[in-house]
C-alpha cells in the first residue's frame, strides 16, 4: 500500500491501530516465554481506505529460567533452540518492534498505538510482561485498551474463529501456516482492514 498524508489520529480517538500476534511456551505470561511476536501497521490512503503498510517479526530467546510448556510447543511447532530461528533476546525484540511503530504513531499524528488482536487479552498480558521483565519505560502501546477481531468477526460475519471469519470474508486460509505469528498478524491485519473499509462504504451509502 503506497503511503499518503491521511493520518488515522482523528479515527480512533488518537489511537492508531496495530495489528500483534504472539507466541509462546505456555499460557503463564510470567512464567512461560514469548518465543515469537509479529506487529503490522495499518494506515489509510489518499481516498481513506486502510491498508497494510509494515510488517515486522521477530523469534524471541525463552528468557532466563523461564518455564517451557511441552504441549504449548507441540501445538505451534517452535522448537525454541532451533539454530535456524535467528532468535534475539526480548528487550532488543521489543525494541525492534517498538521503533517503527513510534514512527507510524507520529506520522498519524496519534497519541500512542493501541492493540488489535484475535482474543487479545492473551496478547496484551504477554506482551506486558515483557515489557515488565526488560524495564522498557516508553511502550507505544496503550497499557490495556485493545480491539478484538473474534468481536468484530462476531458482529459482521457471524463467526469468532479466525479461520472462519477469514474464510467468511473471503480470505484464504493455510492451517500449514497457522499459529506462526506473522502469519496470524497478516490474516488479522487483512481482516481488520475489510471491516474497516466495509464500515466505510456502509457510512457513504448512507449519506448518499
Amino acid at each position: 500500500m503506497e503511503l499518503s498524508h491521511n493520518p488515522l489520529g482523528n479515527r480512533f480517538r488518537g489511537y492508531l491501530p496495530v495489528i500483534v500476534d504472539i507466541e509462546t511456551a505456555g499460557f503463564n505470561a510470567k512464567k512461560n516465554p514469548l518465543l515469537e511476536i509479529a506487529a503490522i501497521i495499518v494506515e489509510q490512503d489518499a481516498e481513506g481506505w486502510l491498508g497494510i503498510t509494515e510488517k515486522h517479526h521477530c523469534n524471541v530467546i525463552p528468557f532466563k529460567n523461564s518455564e517451557l510448556d511441552e504441549a504449548a510447543l507441540k501445538f505451534t511447532g517452535i522448537d525454541p533452540f532451533h539454530p535456524f530461528r535467528m532468535a534475539i533476546d526480548e528487550k532488543e525484540a521489543l525494541n525492534k518492534l517498538f521503533t517503527p511503530i513510534k514512527a507510524a504513531v507520529k506520522r498519524n499524528e496519534c497519541k500512542r498505538a493501541i492493540l488489535v488482536g484475535h482474543n487479545p487479552a492473551f496478547d496484551i498480558n504477554f506482551l506486558n510482561a515483557a515489557i515488565d521483565r526488560t524495564q522498557i519505560k516508553r511502550s507505544p502501546f496503550h497499557p490495556f485498551s485493545s480491539f478484538d477481531t473474534a468481536t468484530l468477526g462476531g458482529l459482521v460475519f457471524g463467526q469468532t474463529v479466525l479461520a472462519k471469519i477469514a474464510e467468511a470474508a473471503g480470505l484464504e486460509w493455510d492451517n500449514q501456516r497457522a499459529h506462526s505469528a506473522l502469519y496470524d498478524a497478516e490474516q488479522t491485519a487483512e481482516l481488520f482492514c475489510i471491516i474497516y473499509n466495509r464500515w466505510k462504504k456502509l457510512l457513504a451509502f448512507e449519506a448518499a
